[in-house]
């Protein structure tokens, strides 16, 4: 059965989306915009706003007699970080802070929450449950101490009451099926502030709740897919109706006790990358971009990245002491491949198993030898040494080719395609980066048809 903590790394790269996004610095123009996906403002800033929503929907079929289901809403609350020196006695707000290599900023934090909702079907056939969400007011202090141990400011973390309403709801579908639909419910009822003012977005985020989704879980019966449902389901799926949530089935491929209603679109059983070391707080990002950019920052912009957010410093440490192989593996996964490549026929090559090597290598197959394997070209054998003549122009051209024809070449290699197809890597004899070319690998590619064995090369 699915869990919520064997889902928590995706439903977690789902609650930080787009939180801190590089270079991680307070002062960068991407970072003064954020909390995008799944807000859900207070209802006087919808008012205000009409563009905004306080509240989500999502509609899920379920299959089952008498399931137990529990369902657990998550989002982030934003606590606005005031930075204060100590001058005269008492703590007054500054700007900035400057406190041994930080620079401290005013900065708006998320806190993490969640809360669960357990019921059954008997529970619902008497009437919608709900379970109201209360998060109090709260103020946290952290003392600021120069290197020689001299208090010289504060952090004030300031979070503003929130409340609001998880509600589930019942419906049996009409048919020979014995489908139920729930109807889910997260809304935001937090009230407005004194004063009467119509609040801005910055300040109405910090009664919000940001990057809201809904995991739902059923024991004793199954969920349909909302974006691939069986044949016999798909007008029932059609019928159902979600407000800001895109609902996918998640945990081991064709499992289907666990659904997750993302504000961000997903597929069917989505898995974070198990390449994927460090949390970027981006995740429709590469990794091994994100993860060469951030060793491009210079030390000054890495204060400041640190000093932003604690979560910006615990990915600057993993990302600067990652080893060189986990930083390899971020590179050249091609994972719907390995369906058509399989492991049949593989051979364990020297120094590991095939399975430990990508698809591309042709390691992967014992029974291939780039380095040694022959092709029959117009009756004679060509292979690695072998001397050849470019004669391009059996295949779309491109305008490279009209500077490579009539040239001699040496066969470096002898290549095999997935589809059946062969092609010969060569390297041009008179190219003035000859051996550069050798020593890298960088081969021109040609098919048998467009090359002429000279005589007497080999």
């Amino acid at each position: 059965m699915t869990t919520f903590e064997q889902v928590r790394p995706l439903a977690d790269a789902v609650l930080y989306e787009g939180y801190l996004l590089y270079p991680y610095r307070a002062d960068d123009p991407k970072n003064r915009v954020r909390w995008q996906f799944g807000v859900l403002m207070p209802p006087d800033a919808v008012d205000a706003d009409p563009s905004e929503r306080s509240g989500t929907r999502t509609d899920l079929l379920l299959e089952g007699l008498d399931p137990r289901l529990e369902v657990r809403a998550r989002f982030l609350q934003v606590q606005r970080r005031e930075v204060q020196a100590l001058r005269g006695g008492s703590f007054v707000d500054v700007p900035e802070l400057a406190v041994g290599d930080r620079r401290w900023r005013p900065w708006d934090e998320a806190v993490e929450r969640e809360v669960d909702l357990a019921l059954s079907l008997d529970d619902l056939a008497r009437g919608p449950q709900e379970l109201p969400v209360g998060i109090p007011p709260g103020v946290d202090t952290e003392l600021l101490s120069a290197p020689d141990g001299r208090p010289v400011g504060r952090l004030r973390r300031i979070r503003l009451p929130l409340t609001g309403v998880l509600r589930v709801e019942a419906h049996r579908v009409p048919g020979p099926y014995g489908l139920t639909r729930l109807e889910v419910r997260l809304d935001n009822t937090t009230a407005a502030e004194p004063g009467g003012s119509k609040p801005g977005r910055e300040a109405a985020l910090r009664r919000a709740l940001v990057a809201a989704h809904l995991l739902v879980r059923v024991d004793g019966g199954r969920l349909l897919s909302m974006t691939d449902p069986p044949e016999w389901a798909r007008a029932y799926a059609a019928s159902c109706h979600h407000e800001g949530t895109y609902p996918v089935l998640v945990g081991d491929p064709g499992s289907n006790d666990m659904v997750l209603a993302s504000p961000i679109i997903l597929y069917d059983h989505p898995q974070v990358a198990p390449e994927s070391p460090v949390a970027f707080y981006d995740a429709t990002e590469v990794d091994e971009l994100l993860t060469l950019r951030a060793l491009t920052l210079t030390d000054e912009e890495q204060q400041a990245a640190r000093s932003t957010d604690a979560r910006a410093a615990a990915l600057l440490d993993e990302v600067s002491g990652m080893p060189a192989d986990v930083m390899d593996r971020l590179h050249g996964a091609v994972r719907y491949l390995r369906q058509v490549t399989g492991d049949a026929g593989a051979g364990s090559p020297p120094g590991g198993t095939a399975e430990e090597l990508p698809w591309w290598d042709p390691g992967r197959d014992s029974n291939v030898s780039p380095e040694t394997d022959e092709l029959d070209v117009g009756g004679r054998r060509v292979r690695r040494g072998s001397r050849v003549l470019l004669r391009p122009g059996s295949r779309p051209a491109d305008a490279q080719d009209m500077f490579l024809a009539g040239r001699t070449a040496t066969v470096a290699a002898v290549f095999h395609d997935v589809d059946g197809g062969d092609h010969l890597a060569v390297v041009v004899e008179d190219d003035p980066a000859h051996d550069l070319v050798l020593a890298h690998g960088r081969y021109l590619y040609f098919s048998p048809d467009e090359v002429e064995v000279l005589e007497g090369a080999t």
